[in-house]
């Protein structure tokens, strides 16, 4: 009897040991930079490609998809200037502050479109220390949110919003580039063509609004941070009831949160009732510090898909 016991001790301590080992042995996250010729312009350009942890050990596994377009201030070249795509949103995260998000990324970077010729000071001033660093140890201390003095008095809404669908300088000229980087994901990595979600603050938010609408059928569920949608782009959306999760900031001088309900209201008057739409009362237009420095949006996302 106690020869028994003994070997059934060990066996559950091989187990045990084994199951050890495999965590210990997770393959590391990747941080890959693939090279494109854009449509835009004919220009040869890189974007990031972030392979989560342990997407190495198991290739009959299909990963989740996250495109994360930034804001406008960390427009570039595509080259050296692609780091600065790495000051906000999931990829800091990830890659900068070490989070173990279980998506594949893509993480384009969009064109300069003139705006590095307006006197912009947060495009014109910028340099490379800006860009965070991942540490060999640790991960770096996260920047300060703004602080406003303005008090906060609640949204006043707005039935129109200014502006037109398409604009002179934001990711809806690089739709073509954005389609082809999420097919070539799915084709070269294991993704899951079910699980496609695509995410964006202020210009990126926009961008999300319009790729989306323009491209409902691609994506398991969308996430505009600090940018209204036009009400025109809603009823794709509605039609496909994509699931939204809007985020704006009560204290935002830049987007104001007026202009978020008539494109909302909308969407969910065509018939939409997966939405969520998330007012930071407290918050500037870096709303988005909170949104992605949280868990809220990760487990949200995981939580659709279209089959």
């Amino acid at each position: 009897m106690k020869n028994y016991l003994y070997s059934i001790i060990l066996i559950f301590s091989i187990i045990i040991i084994s199951c050890a080992k495999k965590e210990v042995l997770k393959s590391e996250e990747q941080l890959l930079r693939i090279s494109y010729t854009s449509k835009t312009d004919n220009t040869e350009r890189d974007y990031f490609l972030y392979l989560p942890k342990g997407y190495d050990q198991n290739s009959d596994k299909k990963w989740p998809v996250l495109m994360f377009l930034h804001g406008d201030g960390e427009r570039g070249n595509g080259k050296e200037e692609l780091d600065y795509t790495l000051i906000h949103g999931p990829l800091y995260e990830a890659w900068i502050q070490k989070r173990d998000l279980p998506f594949i990324m893509i993480v384009p970077q969009m064109h300069m479109f003139g705006r590095d010729t307006l006197g912009i000071s947060y495009i014109d001033n910028r340099t490379s220390e800006w860009i965070p660093k991942r540490l060999a140890k640790g991960v770096p201390d996260r920047p300060n949110i703004f602080v406003s003095d303005q008090p906060m008095r609640g949204a006043i809404v707005a039935d129109t919003i200014p502006g037109n669908i398409r604009t002179d300088a934001g990711w809806d000229n690089q739709e073509e580039d954005l389609l082809a980087m999420i097919d070539k994901t799915l084709k070269d990595y294991h993704a899951d063509v079910n699980r496609v979600y695509l995410s964006g603050l202020s210009y990126g938010g926009f961008g999300t609004w319009y790729i989306a609408s323009k491209n409902p059928e691609r994506f398991a569920a969308i996430n505009p941070v600090v940018g209204w949608g036009d009400p025109r782009l809603m009823e794709s959306l509605a039609n496909h009831k994509i699931p939204v999760w809007a985020f704006a900031g009560g204290r935002d001088n830049t987007v104001q949160v007026q202009y978020f309900f008539a494109g909302i209201n909308k969407l969910e008057a065509l018939g939409n009732d997966n939405i969520r739409f998330t007012i930071h009362e407290d918050m500037g237009h870096d709303t988005w510090r909170r949104v992605y420095g949280g868990e809220d949006i990760y487990n949200w996302f995981l939580e659709n898909s279209k089959d």
